[in-house]
């Protein structure tokens, strides 16, 4: 099996749970990488957009926050998964979205009170806001810009009955960033 089949397994075994928000997973993916796609974001954002919460469906880590009060670090564990078959500009705002949300709670007045119910709960388990230490480091980043779009496209993407292009409509899109030395090395 190669890796956009996997992912699309994935989304097919876990897109329909509910994690906390008025959208099931697939619809919050499907809709952050639309709204990428309507502002003409890079491909490489728009699958960071689709792909950005795809750890949580490993190890229930989608659960955990609502489940048992703990942090899944979902970020990593999708970017774990992805690490071997996407580039950087793919991988790096996937894993750093939640300390983009983190970020934005530090630095943009305003931002943390447009959260909701279930950022709030993980931002508290993802470590609260930002120190300014912490923000300022976090801005050093080469992909500092690129993660905090995609956690633009991660907030709004939470609406109810917003039409959007199909999952496999992006397969073409994935199949062309995935690394094809490692394509098919997925087990």
């Amino acid at each position: 099996m190669n890796i956009v089949d996997r992912i699309y397994d994935l989304f097919a075994e876990f897109g329909g749970q509910d994690y906390g928000e008025d959208v099931s997973q697939l619809d919050h993916a499907l809709q952050c990488a639309c709204l990428a796609q309507r502002e003409g974001a890079p491909d490489t954002i728009v699958a960071a957009a689709l792909l950005h919460d795809i750890g949580q469906f490993i190890d229930h880590a989608g659960t955990q926050a609502e489940g048992s009060g703990t942090d899944g670090h979902h970020e990593h564990r999708g970017g774990a998964l992805l690490q071997p078959y996407f580039p950087p500009s793919v991988i790096a705002p996937i894993v750093m979205h939640v300390d983009a949300k983190r970020y934005l709670c530090a630095r943009e007045p305003g931002y943390r009170e447009g959260l909701s119910s279930a950022s709030e709960l993980s931002l508290r388990l993802q470590g609260g806001p930002f120190t300014p230490d912490e923000a300022t480091d976090f801005e050093k980043n080469p992909y500092f810009h690129e993660a905090i779009q995609v956690r633009r496209y991660d907030d709004a993407g939470k609406m109810k009955d917003m039409e959007v292009p199909s999952l496999e409509s992006y397969r073409g899109l994935l199949t062309g960033l995935a690394n094809p030395d490692t394509y098919v090395a997925v087990s």
